[in-house]
């Protein structure tokens, strides 16, 4: 299984934020936005971090998709 973080990116796009902003509001690392640019996994911590800030749950910024 792979992750990927589209959702979370649309999502940002819907509530006309940048990645900086993001960041900056969810108190989270430079290191951490570059994980989920690289749809690479991040800390439970993290996501929930970006949940509370956009107000949404885990399932609307993270999938898991199949490896082909």
């Amino acid at each position: 299984m792979a992750i990927s973080y589209d959702n979370l990116w649309k999502l940002l796009i819907d509530k006309r934020m940048n990645k900086t902003q993001l960041k900056q509001l969810a108190g989270i690392s430079t290191n951490a936005v570059a994980k989920l640019g690289k749809n690479e996994a991040v800390s439970l911590e993290t996501l929930e971090k970006i949940c509370k800030i956009l107000h949404c749950n885990i399932g609307d910024i993270v999938e898991f998709t199949a490896i082909n």
